[in-house]
């Protein structure tokens, strides 16, 4: 979101206020249960607390928050670094008690992988499942071998990963190899994103040589206005009378 919406790096550039109009969006487009990476919470226990309550009530189904230390950045850059374990539990618990249904789904997320090892990684994951995370989420496994070990080290907790498009560390696997090894939740942060970038330089591209849109490559006007709801909100005119307000 942070680079489609705003067209910057994900470098902890934006904070709550701007995540949070984001999701709104998002929410008011889309029937479907809503998962929204939190980062770091945006501060403190103090900041947790607001950013849980204020995600529940917009209706999200599911949050995650990770470990690093702010200012954050993509799981998948280099440099990153994780504050204390007992720092992220306050925060867990902070974000469990901040909930007004247990139905809100609270997923603690490690950075641990690359500063401090994989061991660590899976020993905090440990420690912000006792702190009360509902799921985890160990972040930038290096092998196959590795996602197998993370997804067996905690038992029946359900656990999230990512297939990260355009980063060669973490192995592409199929959703259903990805259960086997005990994933229950699977990110695909980058597909869309970079699908669109390309498709968005192609067409300008296309645009300054003074060319159309190639066959197969963009819908035609009645498949966008299915996609958009047309016809439902050309109900609403139907039946409501505003084709006869001047």
């Amino acid at each position: 979101m942070v680079g489609a919406r705003h067209g910057l790096p994900d470098i902890d550039l934006t904070r709550f206020a701007e995540q949070v109009a984001g999701v709104r969006d998002i929410l008011a487009a889309c029937r479907l249960p809503v998962l929204v990476d939190a980062d770091d919470g945006y501060g403190d226990v103090k900041n947790v607390t607001h950013t849980i309550r204020s995600y529940e009530a917009m209706g999200v189904s599911a949050v995650f928050i990770e470990d690093q230390v702010s200012p954050k950045r993509c799981g998948h850059m280099a440099g990153k670094h994780v504050v204390p374990a007992e720092v992220m539990e306050h925060k867990i618990k902070a974000a469990v008690a901040a909930r007004a249904s247990a139905d809100l789904f609270v997923i603690a997320r490690t950075d641990a992988r690359e500063p401090e090892g994989l061991d660590s990684a899976l020993r905090r994951a440990e420690r912000y499942v006792r702190a009360g995370a509902d799921g985890i989420y160990v972040e930038a496994p290096k092998s196959e071998q590795e996602l197998e070990q993370i997804g067996k080290a905690l038992g029946n907790v359900p656990q999230m990963t990512n297939m990260f498009e355009g980063d060669e560390e973490t192995p592409w696997l199929t959703p259903s190899e990805l259960h086997e090894l005990g994933f229950s939740m699977i990110l695909y942060p980058t597909t869309i994103l970079f699908r669109a970038v390309r498709a968005i330089e192609r067409a300008l591209d296309d645009l300054l040589h003074g060319k159309r849109t190639p066959q197969n490559e963009g819908v035609d006007m009645r498949a966008f206005e299915e996609i958009v709801g047309l016809e439902h909100w050309a109900d609403i005119e139907k039946r409501f009378g505003a084709d006869q307000e001047s």
